[in-house]
C-alpha cells in the first residue's frame, strides 16, 4: 500500500511534527493517458508553508486530511500514456509520498543533461529556474552588476551566486553562519555576509558594498530587505522571490528604510516561477552550457526514507541544509 504525509493541522506558527501524518493511502486507478510513479527523491521547499495556511493565494491551500504536494522524482511503472515507458524517470508534482498515479500531461521526462536524477529538484529544476529567470529576466541583471542574494546558502541562492559569476556580475551573498559562507564563496562569490555573528547588519552590508547594490535578489525579507533599501544604487531592480523571515511570524514586518525606494527609484517586483514554465527549452539550454563549462555545481542536505519529509520540511526554517534539501525515499 502506498503511503503519503496528510496534512493533520494547520501550523500557527513554526510547523511541527503533530502536524502532519504519515499514513496508507489509495494513489487512485489508472486510466487512459496516466502513469504509475514510483518515487526516489522528494523536495521540501519554503513556498509550502504557504500552502499550509487556508489563505487565497496563488495557488490553493492544502487540505486537512489531505495528501500534501510537492515536487518529486520518480521512475515509470505502469503506463497507460503515449510517450510514456515503464523504466522512465519523470519529475512531478505529486511528491510527499512513496508512490503516485498522476495524468501523464503534468509530468516531465527528464533532459539527457549527464546529471543525477535529484539535480532536476535543484538547480536544473524549480530553484534552479527561479534562480534564473529572477535573476535575469526580473532583476534584469547585467555584467558588471553588484547582485546581492540573502539566502545564498539556499538551493535558489546558491544557484542565483553561481549564475551572476558565470554571467560577468560581481556577487556578495547572505547566510547564516561561518561554515555556510565560506561554502557560498566556494560557489565564486566574492564575498558573503555572515548575519548571525555579532555586528550590526546594514555595516556589514555597507562593508561588503561600498559601491552599493545594483541587484538584490530577495529570499528572506525582514531586516535584509530592509537594509538593502538602504545600500541601493539609484534605479536598483529588487527580485522579490521569497521573504522566509515571516513565514512562520505573527508580527508586522517593520521598515526604516523603505522611503528610498522613491528617491532611489528602485524598481520592486516580486515574481512566481510558474510564469517562466513555457521558456523551459530556453533554461535547459543555457543552464546545460553552464554545467557542460564546469561552471555550475551543486550541493545536497539529504534526508532518508519518507519517514524523514517533516524534520526534513522543518530543517528549511531553522538553518538545517546547505543547498537543496532532498528526501531519498
Amino acid at each position: 500500500m502506498a503511503r503519503a504525509w496528510h496534512l493533520k493541522s494547520r501550523p500557527e506558527a513554526m510547523p511541527a511534527p503533530e502536524n502532519f501524518e504519515l499514513k496508507e493511502f489509495d494513489p487512485g486507478a489508472m486510466g487512459d493517458g496516466m502513469i504509475r510513479v514510483k518515487n526516489s527523491w522528494l523536495t521540501v521547499d519554503p513556498y509550502m508553508r504557504g500552502r499550509m495556511r487556508d489563505v487565497k493565494s496563488y495557488v490553493p491551500p492544502f487540505q486537512i486530511d489531505a495528501p500534501l504536494e510537492g515536487g518529486a522524482i520518480g521512475e515509470v511503472i505502469e503506463s497507460q500514456a503515449d510517450g510514456f515507458a515503464v523504466g522512465d524517470m519523470v519529475n512531478h508534482g505529486a511528491g510527499w509520498r512513496d508512490e503516485a498515479v498522476i495524468d501523464a500531461s503534468t509530468a516531465q521526462k527528464l533532459p539527457e543533461l549527464g546529471v543525477p536524477a535529484q539535480s532536476f529538484l535543484g538547480y536544473l529544476g524549480m530553484p534552479g529556474m527561479t534562480a534564473y529567470f529572477g535573476l535575469l529576466e526580473i532583476g534584469q541583471a547585467k555584467e558588471g552588476d553588484t547582485v546581492f542574494v540573502s539566502g545564498a546558502a539556499g538551493a535558489v541562492g546558491s544557484t542565483v551566486i553561481q549564475i551572476a559569476k558565470a554571467k560577468g556580475m560581481k556577487a556578495i551573498g547572505s547566510a547564516g553562519g561561518a561554515d555556510k559562507c565560506e561554502w557560498v564563496k566556494s560557489l565564486g562569490a566574492d564575498d558573503c555576509i555572515d548575519y548571525k555573528s555579532d555586528g550590526d547588519l546594514l555595516h556589514k552590508m555597507m562593508d561588503a558594498m561600498p559601491n552599493g547594490l545594483d541587484v538584490y535578489f530577495d529570499n528572506v525579507g525582514g531586516e535584509h530587505l530592509d537594509c538593502a533599501f538602504a545600500v541601493a544604487n539609484p534605479g536598483a531592480r529588487f527580485a522579490e522571490c521569497g521573504m522566509i523571515s515571516g513565514y512562520n511570524s505573527t508580527d508586522p514586518m517593520e521598515f526604516r528604510y523603505i522611503m528610498n525606494l522613491i528617491g532611489k527609484g528602485i524598481m520592486m517586483k516580486g515574481f512566481i516561477v510558474t510564469q517562466f514554465m513555457a521558456r523551459a527549452a530556453e533554461f535547459y539550454q543555457d543552464m546545460g552550457a553552464m554545467v557542460a563549462d564546469g561552471k555550475l555545481e551543486s550541493q545536497e542536505t539529504v534526508h532518508d526514507g519518507i519517514e524523514s519529509q517533516v524534520d526534513a520540511f522543518i530543517g528549511l526554517f531553522t538553518g538545517g541544509n546547505t543547498g537543496k534539501m532532498l528526501v531519498k525515499v
